[in-house]
């Protein structure tokens, strides 16, 4: 059974699909371990691990170079990598990049768009590269639209993410991510296609779901989504064994010079 059958599969059976990030070796190793169906290697990279302010200033090379990591530690989760802003203009593109990405190890492409990018998802998914979509919020265009912001609220918007959801299927995506979708509109479209919809910030409704690692970790502490509740602190438990090394070090440093007794 390859990928497309096995979400298909688990869509049909009502077994939720799970998805994580991962950016380098040993985190996607543990998480690979976890038992996770995807690892992505995501462009949110950019804010997590580079410190920009959002994921418009992430590079190909960038994602390349993380890729090679994540995939030095993955064996059994499918590995998905983000393509970054302008990586995919046209449908040329898009399909020289997707192949930069097979040779870095990812064995699936991601792209952010709908009915607009149909030539480019049909290019790659004809030279045999598994693809998954991604609508509702697009952090790509996070600039234009003025901040991240809850999509398929209205009538309207509910219709064009529907549009949006089929042309993702029927151009060859085995599955599609819907970011920051109203719930109710996240399960109309999830009931309406039939690969798996895997979701952030989209409800509980959805045939999967995914979140950035540092979110669900509390690695990030900065900045949490609003529809994130992280299973852990470990932001804090840096902080902690940081300290307890520097005041390991300052007090052994202190010991040797004091004055004997």
């Amino acid at each position: 059974m390859n990928a497309t059958e096995k979400f298909l599969e688990m869509k049909r059976r009502g077994q939720h699909i799970t998805a994580l990030t991962a950016y380098d070796y040993p985190t996607a190793r543990l998480l690979d371990e976890s038992g996770l169906d995807i690892i992505l290697v995501g462009d949110s990279l950019g804010m997590v691990v580079l410190g920009y302010e959002d994921t418009t200033q992430v590079t190909l090379d960038e994602m390349l170079h993380h890729t090679r990591a994540v995939a030095r530690g993955v064996k059994r989760a499918l590995i998905v990598a983000d393509m970054p802003i302008h990586s995919y203009d046209t449908a040329e593109q898009s399909v020289e990049t997707a192949r930069l990405f097979m040779k870095a190890g990812a064995q699936a492409v991601k792209l952010e768009g709908g009915v607009s990018h149909v030539p480019q998802i049909e290019a790659i998914v004809s030279v045999g590269i598994l693809f998954m979509g991604h609508i509702g919020m697009l952090p790509q265009s996070v600039r234009e639209e003025g901040g991240y912001k809850v999509k398929g609220r209205t009538h309207e918007q509910a219709e064009a993410l529907l549009r949006d959801a089929r042309a993702v299927e029927a151009a060859g995506a085995f599955s599609v991510v819907l970011e920051i979708v109203a719930p109710e509109t996240a399960k109309t479209i999830s009931q309406a296609i039939q690969i798996p919809t895997i979701g952030i910030g989209s409800g509980k409704d959805c045939d999967g779901q995914i979140l950035v690692t540092h979110d669900l970790i509390g690695l990030f502490p900065w900045f949490t989504p609003k529809f994130v509740a992280p299973k852990a602190n470990v932001a804090e438990q840096i902080r902690q064994a940081a300290r307890r090394f520097v005041e390991q070090v300052r007090g052994q440093r202190s010991n040797q010079g004091a004055a004997p007794s």
